[in-house]
């Protein structure tokens, strides 16, 4: 079979929208077009598969290759679909079979040896794969690197590897005893615990607006001069919200993800930025704070 189809996720701000990765091998001079709005870094995926299919012991078809990325006018960045290309053109070229290519979604950066490299947004593709994935569950194959904090999506079927050759080995294997095992999240850290608001002496009227609007769900506007205390009070604020619900941890966490800074030691813990008051807007962008000062 000279075509084969993939999935594989895009990253479009928080959200991570499917991609087919559509792979055609067809007669004439050897060459490589990637297609689909892909940004450079996407199309130098050509030297980094070439060289890591020879390295994982495999046979570069040396034909006119033809990488989809659907749907076209969806741009795509960075280095994550090496390992979708990769698996399209052996799964093309009859090296590796390609029944229950359906059930999987790919994502990571390969390497000149054919090993796996870390990807950013791996928490927010799994995200997105199970709040949007049908009647059928498909699993996800990524870096190891990236299987903890992809795990954390606690129906999402994560099969870690390090290699192209693991992949492909996973692909070709009849016995459970030859497949990728899946990835199970370490256990989660405790509740986190935020700054008292004990501590604060003083600023009941303050501390009591605090109140209100951790009831209600409000946003809130500190203003003051520096030093009157706006800074600490803002700080033990998420100290009198609920914890966070599994989606909301989720969210929050996809975000971290997806400047590749996600920890898992804050899991649930509600994020909280401290900009200095003579921060610009420009600066300010893509941060929060509960303060404002003057």
């Amino acid at each position: 079979m000279s075509l084969a189809v993939l999935r594989s996720r895009a990253l479009a701000g928080m959200d991570a929208p499917e991609v087919g990765v559509e792979v055609h091998l067809a007669n004439g001079l050897p060459a490589f077009h990637i297609v689909g709005l892909a940004e450079t870094e996407v199309k130098e995926a050509r030297d980094r598969v070439r060289a890591a299919i020879q390295n994982a012991g495999y046979e570069m078809p040396a034909q006119r290759i033809t990488v989809s990325l659907a749907p076209a006018d969806l741009p795509k960045e960075s280095g994550r679909f090496d390992l979708p290309i990769a698996i399209g053109i052996l799964a093309a070229s009859g090296q590796i079979p390609t029944r229950g290519l359906e059930q999987y979604e790919f994502a990571g950066e390969l390497s000149l040896t054919g090993a796996l490299r870390p990807i950013r947004g791996a928490l927010a593709m799994a995200f997105a794969m199970r709040r949007k994935q049908t009647s059928k569950t498909r699993a996800f194959i990524l870096p190891l690197e990236n299987a903890e904090e992809a795990a954390l999506v606690s129906e999402a079927l994560i099969h870690p590897a390090r290699s192209l050759s693991q992949v492909c080995s996973h692909l070709c294997a009849v016995t459970e005893e030859g497949r990728l095992p899946r990835h199970i999240a370490a256990a989660l850290p405790l509740p986190p615990c935020y700054p008292d608001f004990a501590e604060v002496k003083g600023q009941r009227v303050a501390k009591r607006a605090l109140e209100i609007a951790a009831a209600g769900g409000h946003s809130i506007l500190l203003v003051g001069p520096p030093g009157s205390g706006k800074t600490m009070l803002a700080s033990r604020f998420a100290g009198l919200l609920p914890q966070m619900t599994d989606e909301e941890a989720l969210e929050a966490a996809a975000v971290q993800s997806l400047s590749g800074k996600f920890q898992a030691a804050l899991w649930k813990v509600r994020p909280y930025r401290a900009p200095h008051h003579t921060s610009s807007g420009v600066a300010l962008v893509g941060g929060g704070s509960c303060k404002n000062s003057n």
